[in-house]
């Protein structure tokens, strides 16, 4: 059983997936608390549902992205038996996870979005960073960015563990509300970056408040 926050088909709003239809779904708990959170309601709360029934419900969606959020997913260890169930079902699946967990039991298959903590977050001590030995060429690396500080630590770590060109992308993704994106374009640019920059498209398609779409 895994305590589910909720189940929805949107449009995915970040990642190299951005602007393609996906079904989110997002597991109760988180044992970080990130100053910029946007999903606090899935600390708690939730409803116990059996791998065949989320299974189901993802199935009735419709779509073949899913992606495997929270909170926290990796604190729930039947969540690899879902991601993998998932994978033998045909789907695509991304799993979005804070990076202070190890992904050692994560399938070859799931392509693994890790997300390096800054220090404006509060939470960047609390980064496992095994995880970026183990990625593979397909897995995705974000670094939310609330201000200078926060980008000068991003791009020491793509240099410190080598990760230009031996992930599929590294995405630089603003703090919504606190950065301005041309701000961080244009510190990308002066640096010559080899990121991504990542807005979250679903808080222009929508409004940062809207949940289930």
């Amino acid at each position: 059983m895994l305590t589910v926050s909720e189940i929805y088909l949107s449009i995915q709003g970040e990642s190299t997936y951005a602007g393609e239809p996906c079904v989110f779904v997002r597991l109760t708990a988180c044992n970080l608390r990130c100053s910029w959170c946007d999903t606090p309601y899935a600390f708690t709360g939730g409803q116990k549902m059996a791998i065949d029934d989320i299974v189901a419900d993802v199935g009735a969606c419709g779509c073949r992205l899913v992606e495997i959020t929270g909170g926290e997913p990796l604190l729930q260890r039947e969540v690899h038996d879902l991601m993998q169930r998932l994978i033998d079902d045909g789907y695509t699946v991304l799993l979005e996870t804070g990076g202070h967990m190890p992904i050692d039991d994560v399938p070859d298959e799931v392509v693994a979005i890790v997300d390096v903590k800054c220090p404006a977050s509060g939470e960047a001590e609390r980064m496992h960073w095994p995880n970026l030995d183990q990625l593979s060429a397909h897995d995705e690396v974000k670094f939310v960015i609330q201000d200078r500080a926060d980008f000068d630590y991003a791009v020491d770590v793509l240099a410190r563990h080598d990760l230009a060109g031996r992930v599929h992308a590294l995405l630089f993704s603003p703090v919504h509300g606190q950065l301005a994106p041309d701000v961080l374009a244009r510190w990308m640019l002066d640096a010559h970056v080899p990121a991504r920059l990542q807005i979250q498209a679903h808080k222009y398609i929508w409004t940062p408040e809207t949940r289930g779409v």
